[in-house]
């Protein structure tokens, strides 16, 4: 009875319902945490059993979780704190107030900064893991089948490389940048470099500015971010090895992008494309939210939400908003933490927290007023609604322009901002029916796919640990030193040939004329 119970579940069933797979997790807190959440939910519905390892003051990762089994070690959040960004967010408006030329680099220092201490602080976490063989037997012990990582942080990659399990990224920022930029050619003519704040079609100058943030990039990858592993690496990696090269090794990069958003580009074949695999449909709001949307009547609803780590806009800011908000006939509904304005008006809901994929698909709502995170630029491009951006920190810029220019969104500066441009913005929006065309475009054909980039995670996922890796999909150019991979050494040969064959023949030419001009002289 046994055995034939257990033939029916081989055919029934797919391989991880009849035994799953032993996964390790390291994620990102924050915005990150919130897409990990969703693919380890699908896994454990298939019967995965997952262990996460977070930090014992995780912002938002629960120690506690019907889905996974939790371990708490030494991570970035130990050091970290969440004020730091409310911090940074004012540096960053400071960079706003140079020359449009300029700006990004101000920015892009500022992230320097960020990185060369959070390395540091990385670093030292790694070693701790490395360094305590108790921690190290559990993790051999566990025989996992698979290491599932973001790679934004260095933790996951480190210790699933130590471990010699396989690795699958969820990833879209890695080290200096957008993913690609790591592990995919990037020619800089057309290919944006992150925090560069350009698009795919560039001039002279905008070519030229790209080019110094690509320099930038590797000079920052190189000499600030490589450097404070040096040592761990040595004491428990082979000879040559640094992050870049350990990064390089994954299997499967899952990638949080669909060109629909992001500007064509080269790719390479373990790169697998997921963007927007978060989102879903809308689900009945709380009866009071509900409640409010269906009071707006024909004017429907703005839905205002700037994320999870900043928490408040300067004062004045703020006011603004307010005062601009009361002035429409629309309702409104706005994520806030902080003093309430003053100018608040009567049409404006303030919530600590909102459902914001369910508000977004809420045939009622005709605008999102975000801060442009990922996670919330899928969902309004999954909804079709448009988008008014207030970029503030990291790839926020990027973001928002990249809906931009395809003409779903419009941008305001929060240094500049003011109730009358603010007001002006938001109106034209509402009333220009050009960007409720272009978001619901740009949904059709994020939406138009043969199979769901959920389901294209999980099966790649699983695919990894069916096949113990993806070798096989990993191009040769990542062992490649630099030199041969842009092909100088040949080049180098190449022209030294030519450079030897030419001089040959030019003494050669003087040979003979010396000679024929020696025999003519000789009768005379």
């Amino acid at each position: 009875m046994t055995v034939i119970l257990a033939i029916l579940c081989l055919l029934v069933f797919s391989p991880s319902y009849c035994s799953g797979s032993r996964i390790l997790v390291v994620p990102v807190d924050g915005s990150h945490w919130i897409n990990m959440k969703v693919i380890l939910e699908e896994l454990h519905s298939r019967g995965h059993e997952i262990t996460v390892l977070r930090s014992a003051k995780s912002w938002y990762i629960p120690s506690n979780s019907s889905i996974y089994t939790s371990i708490n070690v030494p991570m970035l959040e130990d050091e970290a704190d969440k004020n730091f960004y409310n911090k940074m967010l004012q540096d960053v408006m400071d960079c706003r107030s140079y020359p449009t030329f300029m700006r990004s680099f101000c920015q892009q220092h500022l992230i320097t900064s960020v990185f060369e201490k959070g390395h540091t602080v990385l670093s030292r976490a790694a070693a701790t893991m490395l360094d305590d063989p108790v921690f190290i037997k559990r993790m051999q012990d566990s025989k996992f089948d698979l290491m599932l990582t973001d790679p934004a942080l260095s933790l996951g990659v480190i210790l699933g490389s130590y471990l010699k399990l396989p690795m699958v990224f969820n990833v879209r920022w890695i080290n200096t940048g957008e993913g690609h930029l790591t592990m995919a050619p990037s020619p800089v003519s057309y290919v944006p470099v992150s925090g560069s704040l350009l698009h795919d079609q560039m001039d002279f100058l905008e070519r030229l500015k790209n080019m110094l943030h690509y320099l930038h990039s590797i000079v920052e990858q190189h000499f600030i971010i490589n450097p404070p592993y040096s040592d761990l690496f040595k004491r428990h990696f082979p000879p040559g090895t640094d992050l870049l090269s350990l990064e390089l090794s994954a299997d499967i990069w899952l990638f949080r992008a669909d060109f629909v958003f992001e500007f064509p580009r080269p790719t390479m074949p373990n790169v697998v494309y997921i963007g927007g695999f978060q989102c879903k449909k809308a689900q009945p709001l709380p009866a009071e939210l509900e409640t409010f949307m269906q009071s707006s009547g024909e004017h429907g609803v703005v839905v205002m939400s700037l994320g999870t780590l900043v928490s408040a806009l300067p004062h004045e800011t703020t006011e603004a908003i307010a005062a601009a908000f009361a002035q429409l006939p629309q309702k409104v509904i706005w994520r806030f933490v902080g003093e309430k304005p003053s100018s608040l008006g009567d049409n404006t809901l303030l919530v600590d927290w909102l459902p914001q994929n369910d508000l977004l698909g809420h045939p009622k709502t005709r605008v999102f007023v975000a801060h442009g995170g990922t996670n919330g630029m899928y969902e309004a491009i999954y909804h079709g609604v448009p988008v008014l951006g207030i970029p503030l920190l990291f790839d926020q810029f990027d973001n928002l322009l990249r809906l931009e220019v395809r003409g779903a969104a419009r941008v305001v500066e929060a240094r500049s901002l003011t109730k009358e441009n603010f007001l002006e913005t938001l109106k034209d929006i509402l009333e220009n029916p050009s960007y409720q065309k272009n978001i619901k475009k740009l949904s059709e054909l994020h939406r138009d796919r043969p199979v769901s980039p959920m389901d294209t995670a999980i099966f790649w996922i699983e695919y990894v640990i069916r096949n113990k890796g993806a070798a096989h999909l990993r191009s040769a150019g990542f062992d490649l030193p630099w030199y041969s991979y842009f092909s100088l050494d040949v080049t180098a040969f190449i022209v030294a040939l030519t450079g030897a064959f030419i001089w040959g023949l030019v003494s050669v030419c003087r040979f003979l004329c010396c000679r024929r001009l020696r025999q003519k002289v000789k009768p005379e």
